[in-house]
């Protein structure tokens, strides 16, 4: 899922080969997108003009979102992209490689629809990518248990995180920590200090692996997805579990917030989305 940077619109996708838009006031679809396989992962770009899914085919589609259609397909990748992400300035676009033989990330310029780099150095599927707020770093985590970060200019590998196997990852609003998962099987979430590359927290709470990650927009909660069928509510400066949110019937894939922060949304292989109005006294 995303959520457009006005907050008024949310998109999915699914594994039945669309990308819905949902109008938040209304909760209602508006638009249904029919790409050409399995949409695995989608994302907004700084403006909400354009949307970009990855597929299981390897292709990665951008959408005008006013005008509901598709205008570019990028090809490169030999199996599933199952995470994109721009650039905070809107400029570049990653994606990861999630399937078999396929273990890089790309970079596209968005505007020349052109591959501008390939990073090669993760030995399993890229589960994950993120840019850091000055959009200096790229996070990318895999199944071969790491999380790498790079250094966007150079297009080279500045660190490598030690963590769980299939890692999502998030960056702070302040850029100066990492979440992600790990140690490996423990079904927690650590914390990273970037600039130390160091773990500055684990959190435990989840009884299975956790799936998704994510800041609010002003720092102070981080939300989690885990297989266990919830999602949970942290406080980031007390290292704490504020609540859990139950009422999915399978495992929750994705936790967002909106821009303003007042909405968490989740979704489930349940194949539902629940939006949760947050009222949390922090």
């Amino acid at each position: 899922m995303a959520f457009s940077p006005d907050g008024r619109t949310l998109a999915s996708g699914s594994k039945d080969r669309t990308v819905r838009l949902w109008d938040l006031a209304g909760r209602r679809s508006i638009a249904v997108l029919t790409s050409t396989d399995w949409v695995q992962s989608v994302a907004f770009n700084p403006s909400g003009t354009t949307l970009a899914s990855g597929e299981t085919d390897g292709s990665v589609h951008l959408w005008d979102v006013a005008g509901r259609r598709g205008i570019a397909v990028l090809k490169g990748h030999t199996e599933d992209v199952r995470s994109v992400a721009f650039s905070p300035d809107g400029k570049i676009l990653a994606s990861g490689g999630g399937g078999f033989g396929d273990f890089t990330v790309r970079l596209w310029d968005v505007a020349g629809r052109r591959g501008i780099a390939i990073l090669k150095g993760h030995s399993q599927q890229v589960q994950s990518v993120a840019f850091s707020p000055d959009g200096k770093t790229l996070a990318s985590g895999s199944g071969d248990g790491t999380v790498r970060l790079w250094d966007v200019a150079s297009r080279r590998t500045v660190a490598i995180l030690a963590v769980d196997f299939y890692p999502p990852v998030a960056f702070s609003p302040d850029g100066r920590t990492l979440a992600t998962t790990g140690p490996a099987f423990s079904f927690d979430v650590q914390l990273w200090d970037i600039q130390g590359r160091s773990v500055i927290e684990t959190l435990a709470g989840h009884t299975l692996f956790v799936n998704s990650v994510a800041f609010s927009p002003d720092g102070r909660l981080l939300a989690t997805a885990s297989w266990d069928q919830t999602a949970r509510l942290w406080d980031v400066a007390a290292r704490r579990s504020l609540t859990t949110l139950t009422g999915h019937t399978n495992q929750v894939n994705a936790a967002i917030f909106s821009p303003g922060g007042e909405i968490l949304a989740t979704c489930s292989t349940d194949q539902t989305i629940r939006l949760w109005r947050l009222e949390i006294n922090r």
